[in-house]
């Protein structure tokens, strides 16, 4: 028998399950108007929105509360066949849903304009707005700003032109505001300081001029402001030194100049990221720096801050970071042995292209640290002792590069046991060496017997001969291309005035020119001081071989002046691949459109092409050094025109190394790891992998990039390639690209090339000639039955043929793939932040463990090949 009190419990039960199947269930006609009408107009499959089933329990991205929608999330949502012919921001319908809290609609395509009516359409409860990577053209409706319940609004990653309306200073509630990504000029509404609750601004990558509002000082509770890679100019307000809350200000890749603040930091105690590089900042910087204790990242390279470090550092930096870039700057003198402890604390450091002098510490060479093209005595990639001599002269100090610097003032040594340890490992490396020596001679012997026989046989060893890594004279530059006058590229660029220069590169800015007869040109002034002496002579040189067309189109030079070198180059109508991919400008009507598929296959061939060349056509070997989405130009055509030669080598030795030159590789350091090994034919097809995986997936900057950001955003994206799954391809290919069933078995292949290309083992990495005949055929990498995992594994049809080798590194004896937990990119040490060779930091440790020859590259930590659904 049931007691009263049970029996009370179990009705009482019944009743709160009953009032939640209740409020799970819409209750509002409007709200079922509503929805309906979105099913139709976006074109959602019955897959995810099936009729006669109630939309607030079996919907999905349908969130109910009370029995009315206060959420509708379109993430991962698909159309029907007919909504993706005609995909638009056809959103009426949500004009019922007056409960609705969220609208979320990332990744979903809703190419057109935001409605006017879209601010005033909503309840007050309405907070979150979040249409990223979602198409979105036209401008943002000042009636937006009528929406005084929002806190978040995101549309980052659109085409929205305009400006931006400055009645967005009016949602005083909102609190995260990223419109980064997209076309919006003008200025920085000032209005946006009456947003006292916001902690989250990105405006970064736009195309935003004039000077970054002094109200921002205002905006007490920010913890993160980032302005980069637009035209900004002006000083840096002193104000923002006030945002007690700031952790992270990234002001890069604009026009801003002056000096820093003295107290600049001196109220962002809780700074943790700052970057302030590619723009034109002077003088030195503020004494706040040394007092950030809390820093992680420290980019301000590639500006015009000089003078010298100080002495002491305040004892609470202790804290680990991950990045210290200084680099191309004007920066001189000595460095106190408490600088070098500072720095210490740094995961990777990029002291390079200033003017420091004295002595390298042996700890920092240890490290992950670019020092080269400084004044440091005895080290290697250093500027010549008149650069260095004549610097110092210019401004009155004495110069003691070439005296030895007082032991005293070094970090101190390392303890007995380290002592030993090096000891051991001189003594097993100089024991390798003799048995290298030994079979260099016999490798002597053969190369000349080779070489004899091929001399023979009616080919001369010189017809494709290209300069090496230390050999860069040109014998007559006057004759390569046409001579200009000074007066004439002055003239051409308007007195090289900041409107315009297009990019500031490592080896010298870029402008653009008009000639006579209006010919559009591209200017390259390379400062002979502040930059390698031999880049531009290498560019030379490489133009004066008349190569197979996959250049850059080379106009002429002017090298009448001593300090300065200009190179001109025919303009780009498509510019580089990451403005092509991200920005190519269409009808007006059709708003900003991506490329399709068929160009981006197009663009990945031509850049395999262009590697075939210099890997397999030339003698030696050439390796371009910096395969990047921003050195892929594109013609009127798409056709690629492979630019940044000025860091064009031959390869150091063999692309596939042998056992004793893979020991040596593990003694070396890390800037020994960079800038030899990334002298390889298999650094280049490591950046070919990153331009595809940019191609596919639509990331922006990820072949440019190898911060830790993105090295996570590579853990997360690779395991959705695999070679036996096609369906996991569609959860990463870009949303703007829009591909039928056939073309995507092609996106899934290049997805597996790129993979392939991105085995963290140089020697495992398919070479040039093999992704080029894969490109060209992509399907058959994923089609032929000898590599799908279930046919047998033959000799004949795999291993001996060009597909075989090129997915060798798939291949398992039991004609099985595997998924190998391991590390792809978290114990890869940080380069430089936004340099532009940084993935070849992949290099230095490849050889790092013996593996079984059986065992395929690894998956990233952690997860495997199968995602769920």
């Amino acid at each position: 028998m049931i007691s009263p009190s049970l029996l009370c419990s179990l009705i009482f039960l019944l009743v709160v399950q009953a009032a939640a199947v209740a409020v799970d269930r819409l209750l509002s006609e409007e709200d079922l108007t509503g929805l309906y009408s979105l099913r139709a107009s976006l074109g959602i499959r019955s897959r995810a929105w099936p009729r006669k089933t109630d939309p607030c329990s079996n919907w999905t991205g349908v969130a109910c509360r009370s029995g009315r929608v206060v959420e509708l999330n379109l993430t991962g949502l698909h159309r029907t066949r007919l909504g993706r012919l005609n995909p638009r921001f056809a959103i009426d319908g949500v004009r019922n849903l007056t409960a609705l809290e969220r609208f979320v609609g990332a990744g979903f395509q809703l190419p057109g304009p935001i409605p006017d009516w879209l601010g005033s359409g909503f309840s007050p409860s309405f907070s979150v707005l979040v249409l990223n990577s979602a198409a979105v053209s036209g401008y943002i409706p000042y009636s937006l700003g009528g929406a005084t319940g929002l806190r978040v609004i995101s549309l980052s990653a659109n085409s929205i032109t305009g400006n931006i309306p400055p009645t967005l200073g009016d949602i005083a509630k909102l609190s995260s505001l990223d419109l980064s990504g997209n076309l919006l000029s003008s200025s920085i509404p000032p209005e946006l300081a009456a947003l006292r609750n916001l902690s989250f601004l990105n405006l970064s990558s736009n195309l935003l001029s004039g000077t970054i509002p002094p109200s921002f000082g205002m905006l007490s509770e920010l913890k993160i402001l980032a302005l980069a890679g637009n035209s900004l100019e002006g000083a840096v307000p002193s104000q923002l030194g006030k945002l007690s809350k700031l952790e992270s200000l990234d002001l890069s890749s604009n026009t801003l100049a002056g000096v820093l603040p003295e107290a600049f930091f001196s109220g962002a105690s809780n700074l943790r990221s700052v970057n302030l590089s590619r723009n034109y900042f002077i003088g030195v910087l503020p004494n706040s720096t040394w007092l950030l204790s809390e820093l992680e990242l420290f980019d301000v390279s590639s500006n015009n801050l000089t003078g010298v470090f100080p002495e002491l550092v305040p004892a609470n930096m202790t804290a680990t970071g991950e990045v210290f870039n200084i680099s191309s700057n004007l920066y001189y003198g000595l460095l106190s042995s408490g600088m070098w402890l500072f720095l210490h604390r740094f995961r990777a450091v990029d002291l390079s292209n200033n003017y420091l002098e004295g002595s390298e510490p042996f700890d920092i060479k240890r490290r992950n640290a670019l020092l080269g093209s400084n004044c440091f005595h005895d080290s290697m990639n250093q500027r010549s002792l008149a650069v260095c001599e004549n610097f110092y002269k210019e401004r009155a100090r004495p110069f003691e590069g070439s005296v030895p610097p007082d032991p005293s003032k070094g970090v101190p040594k390392s303890d007995t046991k380290s002592s030993h340890k090096w000891r051991y490992i001189l003594a097993g490396v100089l024991g390798g060496c003799g048995v290298l020596i030994a079979a260099s001679i016999l490798f002597l012997c053969c190369l000349k017997r080779s070489k004899n026989r091929s001399t023979n046989q009616g080919e001369s060893p010189k017809d494709r001969e290209l300069p090496s890594s230390s050999k860069h004279l040109v014998s007559s530059p006057g004759i390569i291309g046409e001579s200009f006058t000074y007066e004439q590229i002055a003239q051409a660029t308007s007195d090289f005035r900041r409107m315009n220069l297009i990019k500031q590169g490592h080896s010298g800015n870029f402008y653009l020119g008009i000639l006579k007869k209006n010919v559009s040109v591209v200017v390259k002034r390379v400062d002979v001081l502040t930059m390698r002496r031999e880049a531009y002579l290498v560019e030379l040189d490489l133009f004066a071989k008349d190569l197979n067309g996959k250049l850059v189109p080379f106009i002429g030079h002017c090298l009448e002046k001593e300090n300065e070198k200009f190179l001109v180059y025919k303009f780009m109508p498509h510019g580089d691949l990451s403005m092509a991919l991200h920005r190519q400008p269409m009808l007006e009507e059709d708003g900003l459109q991506s490329l399709d598929w068929i160009t981006r296959l197009k663009i990945a061939t031509g850049v395999a092409e262009a590697l075939c060349f210099l890997h397999h056509e030339c003698n030696p070997p050439l390796v371009h050094r910096d395969i990047q989405s921003s050195s892929i130009l594109l013609d009127d055509k798409f056709e690629v025109r492979l630019g940044s030669l000025s860091d064009v080598c031959a390869q150091d030795g063999d692309n596939h190394p042998n056992v004793i030159t893979r020991i040596l590789r593990r003694s070396q350091t890390p800037e020994q790891g960079t800038s030899g090994s990334s002298a390889t034919c298999a650094f280049d097809i490591y950046g070919l992998g990153k331009v595809m995986l940019e191609l596919i997936t639509g990331k922006f900057g990820i072949s440019s990039s190898n911060d830790l950001m993105d090295t996570e955003w590579l853990d997360r994206t690779l395991p959705y390639i695999n070679i036996n799954e096609k369906d996991l391809i569609s959860k990463i290919i870009d949303p703007t690209l829009m591909v039928d069933d056939d073309l995507l078995e092609e996106v899934w292949a290049m997805a597996v090339m790129a993979r392939c290309c991105l085995n963290p083992k140089p020697h495992k990495r398919p070479l040039a000639r093999h992704l080029l005949k894969a490109l060209h055929n992509p399907l058959r990498v994923v089609r032929d039955e000898s590599f799908s995992g279930s046919g047998p594994l033959r000799s004949s049809s795999s291993h001996s043929s060009w597909i075989g080798a090129f997915l060798g590194g798939w291949l398992h004896s039991s004609s099985e793939i595997l998924s190998v937990s391991g590390q792809l990119g978290r114990d890869q040490n940080i380069l430089q932040a936004g340099g532009a060779r940084s993935h070849g930091s992949l290099e230095d440790h490849s050889f790092s463990r013996t593996r079984a020859s059986r065992e395929v590259f690894p998956e990233p930590n952690g997860t495997s090949t199968e995602v769920d659904e």
